[in-house]
């Protein structure tokens, strides 16, 4: 098992700041597609531009969604085979491509 490092104040209060600024933009996310300002199609396909959007678990993408809940999301990936550890980044081609066509239906 490796030690934990020693970190400096400075080095510290920069990790927890960058750690807040994380979580404040997934917040500022998460109520955005609450309130469909953006749709789960335009979060998968601007995720090779946005580093945040990339790491995003897909279950937590899709349990944004309004009407999704987490049965629903579960539901959904393992009917396109997706694991429910996969981030938007380690989506495979054809479950990115599936993932994109059942969001795309859902569009109200």
């Amino acid at each position: 098992m490796s030690a934990i490092p020693v970190r400096t104040p400075e080095q510290r209060a920069e990790a927890l700041a960058k750690a807040l600024a994380t979580r404040q933009a997934k917040a500022r996310l998460r109520q955005d597609i609450k309130e469909r300002r953006i749709t789960g199609v335009e979060v998968i396909e601007g995720a090779t531009d946005n580093p945040l959007w990339a790491t995003l678990r897909v279950s937590w993408l899709l349990e944004a969604l309004p009407g999704v809940g987490p049965i629903r999301a579960e539901r959904l990936m393992e009917d396109l085979g997706i694991a429910s550890s996969r981030r938007i980044r380690g989506l495979g081609d054809r479950q990115r491509t599936a993932l994109l066509t059942q969001l795309g239906r859902a569009r109200p």
